[in-house]
């Protein structure tokens, strides 16, 4: 008997083999996704441990070591010639350099107007001396510019004649802690040539310097404010509105107590001197603020120490002059609560209240240079007896006068505050005093984060290779 034939056989046969093969593609390509989706979390985890490591590395202290450029006006006085009258300079130094390096002084010109026409390509040759001690530059203890000015267009009398401003290294003598600047102390410090329309030269004007403001420039050597530190601090005042802005340097002495002992308040005495020429001026008449001044200092080296403030009374202040500091020193208090030894730096100072708190001061001035001040060291010595018992648990009515466990916190990690015209937030003063709840976003935070992206990925990457092992 002949077997018939049955086509349907091979048909589902081969429908099957399709089937599983699609479904082995789509398997393949559901993996290489899920690859993919792994990598790019790999790869994101890994971005955010750079980032973590990034911002834990950078510090608000490393990012106020950074010099600041000091400034001085010199008023010249020009006996003869187109530039007869006053001409202004200003010259720069940094705050500090390193040991071994040079230190760049720039030269430029404020002012330096003719009284007459000069026409195009007029030629001005400048030559100056300045001053320079602790440092040894080509031409010995004076630094001298020597500069060729073209005029590429006519300039009108009384206008401002554009010189490019030059910078000269003093080169550091060796063993030198600090460099000092000033005008070359002779009847004439600065020269000027002027040859008209590029034709006959005229006589030459010299010109005699003035009182400089301030006196002297010094860059500090190697310093990082050390007991080598310098008392000139520096500040940009902001106030009362945010276009009134000075920059203010105070020489600041600050006296340590000698009896400071853990969980007992105690006293840093602040007292400050205006650098001539440098002192911080009132509002114009019409904005008036109030005649108290609150400073800072900012303190290291003892955990929960980081700051002492103070308020005083500045006297009368008298629209656009300069407004007085105290007379006798400011008291900046503060309390540790362990036993230790301090690094303590002048920090912020602020004038004025605009509020009955003091939280609001009329002109905000934050110290720019706070590598470089002058560090003292304080030494706190352990607590006698236990602390005083908190209000919540003592039960006698003759308890200690001195400052519970409670108060001692609070001015220990805030200013002093809470009434009484006294600022109640610590300012950013120095590089070490921590940034606190000020700072952002925690570092860790982006590390712990990177950290689980990237084991999530090497477990999803250990899975697909296990199904994959185990399929073959």
């Amino acid at each position: 008997m002949t077997k018939d034939w049955d086509p349907v056989t091979p048909v589902a046969v081969g429908h099957l083999l399709c089937l599983e093969r699609r479904e082995t593609v789509q398997k393949s390509k559901a993996r290489r996704r899920l690859a993919l989706k792994t990598s790019a979390l790999g790869l994101a985890g890994t971005l955010a441990l750079f980032v973590g490591s990034i911002a834990g590395l950078a510090s608000p202290a490393e990012a106020q070591a950074a010099a600041v450029d000091k400034t001085m006006t010199i008023p010249f006085t020009c006996q003869s010639g187109p530039f007869a009258g006053t001409v202004d300079v200003k010259v720069t130094m940094p705050d500090t350099v390193a040991t071994g390096a040079t230190v760049p002084i720039k030269w430029e010109f404020v002012s330096l107007k003719p009284n007459q026409v000069l026409p195009a390509q007029t030629k001005i040759d400048i030559e100056a001396d300045f001053d320079v001690t602790g440092a040894a530059s080509a031409t010995g203890t004076d630094l001298n510019w020597d500069q060729t000015v073209t005029l590429a267009a006519e300039v009108a009398s009384g206008a401002n004649v554009t010189v490019q401003a030059k910078t000269v290294d003093g080169k550091v003598t060796t063993g030198a802690t600090s460099v000092t600047g000033k005008p070359v102390p002779t009847t004439s410090s600065l020269w000027l040539t002027v040859t008209p329309g590029g034709g006959t030269p005229l006589p030459e004007t010299s010109c005699v310097a003035g009182t400089p403001n301030p006196a002297t420039l010094t860059t500090t050597v190697g310093g990082t404010g050390g007991g080598t530190g310098e008392d000139t601090v520096s500040y940009r005042c902001t106030g009362p509105t945010t276009s009134d802005v000075q920059n203010v340097q105070i020489k600041v002495e600050l006296t340590m107590p000698t009896t400071a002992k853990a969980n007992e308040q105690f006293s840093i005495g602040w007292k400050g001197t205006y650098v001539t020429g440098q002192e911080l001026k009132a509002p114009a008449a019409g904005t008036t603020i109030s005649p108290k001044i609150f400073a800072y200092a900012t303190l290291s080296g003892i955990a929960g120490l980081t700051s002492a403030t103070g308020e005083g009374t500045t006297g009368t202040i008298t629209a656009g002059q300069a407004i007085p500091l105290p007379t006798s020193a400011v008291s900046l208090k503060t309390t540790a609560s362990t036993a230790g030894t301090a690094t303590v730096k002048p920090g912020n100072v602020n004038f004025g209240s605009n509020s009955a708190t003091g939280t609001d001061p009329g002109i905000k001035c934050e110290i720019q240079n706070a590598a470089s001040v002058k560090s003292y060291t304080l030494t706190v010595a352990a607590a006698t007896g236990s602390p005083s018992p908190s209000p919540s648990t003592s039960t006698s009515t003759s308890a200690s006068p001195k400052p519970t466990r409670t108060v001692t916190a609070t001015v220990t990690q805030t200013p002093v505050g809470g009434g009484k015209g006294k600022v109640t937030k610590t300012p950013k003063g120095a590089a070490e005093t921590g940034g606190g709840g000020d700072m952002g976003p925690d570092g860790r935070m982006f590390v712990l984060t990177g950290s689980l992206v990237v084991l999530a990925a090497a477990a999803g990457g250990l899975v697909l290779r296990r199904r994959s092992v185990s399929r073959g």
